[in-house]
């Protein structure tokens, strides 16, 4: 591997976790397709001054804080490298024959599809072995993984969804995988009751798009940033920081198929937005539908139904990280009466309604009582 200036990468990491190798994927790491570098060979240089790359703009703002072990930069490079590998799977999936169903079903009752499990493998592996993660958990597993005590150095929990939507791979729809970051309570002994937090005592959490591109949106508490890979040189570069999602916008993004089993007050908010000029926009994906809410602006619904009175996305996997990014970006985040990152869960594998977007569109749906 040869950076511009011709001197040769060596695959290690004198950084402490600046890059993508160390013991949780030597062998993936020093594949110069995964290995994260900042400079592109000359011939690739295109438009763009931009050469941050997710690593290193971590490792900036742990360099702002001088009791930082780098602990956490090694959590996100996992993360980063498990959706290297998701992201490739994905593009190849038909090809490699991955589409389909596993012939299994998860703990939520729901069939798995094989880029399921290929994609929460990955996630498993590349953070295993990640000496500061105590828990590992899944949407796809019944229980969290205990990995280390915090005696053993065990500081964090990550909570992941590994392909959200998976379901449409078939049709080509964006997909991708939502991840939250915990702090390890050294004190609790029960998997279940550590990871069992609400949202505001999250790290940090974010979400990787697999769609046309690849895109990585994180947030650690200090506002919201968007990476894309560059496939070229296998690097998640910055693309925006401090992202702010606007102020309101004129879409709304639900499942209208079920309206007539939403609760009262959102069978309202739909006749009056017909009534006045609102688009609908919904994917059926969450990853996807967000990212869009995100960056156009509007609100995404999932209101409770007669099926599922409780709503149907699960807290710690999917409605928790979301509400974080959407509220650091400057929107609002809501499960029922209640903001969604002051939720406190009590299984693991609890469903909550959710309502989030743009600031003044959450308010709007919520002056019709929802």
């Amino acid at each position: 591997m040869v950076f511009a200036s011709g001197a040769r990468a060596e695959c290690t990491n004198p950084g402490g976790g600046a890059d993508d190798s160390g013991p949780a994927a030597t062998a993936a790491a020093c594949d110069p397709a995964l290995f994260d570098h900042e400079t592109p060979m000359s011939h690739h240089d295109d438009f763009s001054e931009n050469l941050m790359s997710l690593q290193s703009h971590i490792l900036l703002e742990e360099s702002k804080h001088p009791s930082a072990s780098g602990d956490f930069t090694w959590i996100i490079s996992a993360i980063s490298l498990a959706a290297k590998s998701i992201a490739n799977h994905v593009r190849r999936a038909r090809l490699s024959g991955a589409i389909g169903k596993f012939g299994e079903t998860n703990v939520q009752g729901e069939e798995q599809q094989k880029l399921d499990v290929i994609a929460n493998n990955a996630l498993m592996r590349c953070l295993g072995t990640r000496a500061s993660v105590a828990v590992l958990a899944s949407e796809e597993d019944d229980e969290p993984t205990i990995l280390r005590r915090g005696n053993e150095g065990g500081k964090y929990c990550v909570l992941f969804d590994p392909l959200d939507g998976s379901s449409n791979l078939d049709t080509g729809v964006g997909v991708g995988t939502i991840f939250s970051i915990l702090r390890n309570d050294p004190t609790i002994r029960d998997a279940q009751e550590t990871v069992c937090q609400p949202g505001t005592h999250q790290v940090a959490a974010g979400y990787v798009l697999y769609g046309s591109s690849t895109i990585l949106v994180l947030t650690t508490g200090n506002g919201v940033s968007l990476f894309e890979l560059d496939p070229y040189i296998g690097s998640f570069l910055l693309v925006k920081e401090k992202l702010r999602m606007p102020e309101t916008n004129q879409i709304y993004s639900v499942n209208e198929a079920y309206a007539s089993t939403f609760p009262e007050s959102y069978q309202r908010y739909l006749t009056w937005a017909h009534a006045n000029g609102y688009s609908s926009r919904y994917i059926g994906s969450m990853v996807a539908d967000v990212h869009r809410t995100l960056l156009t602006g509007g609100v995404f619904m999932y209101p409770p139904t007669k099926k599922n009175p409780e709503g149907k996305l699960r807290y710690l996997y999917e409605a928790s990280p979301m509400a974080f990014i959407i509220e650091q970006a400057g929107g609002l985040a809501y499960s029922g009466a209640v903001r969604t990152l002051e939720y406190q869960p009590k299984k693991v594998h609890e469903r909550v309604p959710v309502l989030l977007g743009s600031r003044a569109e959450v308010e709007r749906v919520r002056s019709f009582g929802g």
